[in-house]
């Protein structure tokens, strides 16, 4: 059965009000039987630096730990890619059948699309990963 996980540093500072809309986000998505890992969106912002702050439920539905080491993520809004990145996260380790909120943050250079923070989605740029 899927677990839902805080990150220690998260689960110190995140207020009420996000770690009840993550539980409910959590509470309403079904495992995706084609796919080990899914990312579902929480929220996105762009930082003071520009920097675009991607905020998703990591839901790890495979039997495998999930790290990201040198992990090439995209974000796209609708059929426009709006960034691309590689990411190498040590903290982020995801247990199988464990979801975890997580921000990934794309550098201002690496936008290729300057996004409109609405329905947007984070996927692996490597199709592999997304089996």
């Amino acid at each position: 059965m899927q677990k839902l996980q805080f990150e220690s540093a998260w689960d110190k500072t995140i207020s009420e009000k996000d770690r009840e809309r993550i539980q409910q986000v959590f509470l309403q998505t079904a495992p995706v039987i084609t796919k080990n890992i899914e990312f579902t969106p929480l929220w996105e912002a762009i930082n003071h630096k520009g920097e675009l702050l991607v905020t998703v439920l990591v839901q790890n539905f495979g039997e495998q730990m999930i790290t990201f080491q040198n992990k090439k993520l995209q974000y796209w809004e609708d059929r426009n890619m709006i960034a691309t990145y590689s990411f190498t996260l040590p903290a982020l380790k995801i247990e199988p059948a464990t979801s975890m909120p997580w921000t990934f943050i794309f550098p201002e250079g690496c936008m290729g699309h300057q996004p409109s923070l609405k329905n947007g989605r984070l996927q692996f740029a490597d199709s592999e990963e997304n089996d």
